[in-house]
């Protein structure tokens, strides 16, 4: 692979590190939202929505590191 198609996935893996760094802040405030939830409420509809988000923003960390990997992968 030449320079250029390398810095092109460098680019791209430094994209995906930015929108890895948004979706864990994300999560983060999720999941002080669902510890500071009443425990009341912890039953509730909203906080099952609230854990499914979290669970899916958990798989999008997970494959948005897979992605970087393969990037770097690729440009080696």
């Amino acid at each position: 692979m030449n320079k250029r198609r390398r810095a092109l996935l460098e680019s791209a893996s430094n994209l995906l590190g930015r929108a890895e760094a948004i979706v864990q802040r994300v999560a983060d405030q999720e999941s002080d939202s669902m510890d500071n939830m009443p425990e009341g409420l912890q039953s509730s509809d909203q906080y099952e929505k609230m854990e499914q988000a979290l669970e899916n923003l958990e798989s999008a960390l997970e494959y948005i590191g897979d992605a970087r990997k393969c990037l770097e992968d690729a440009s080696e």
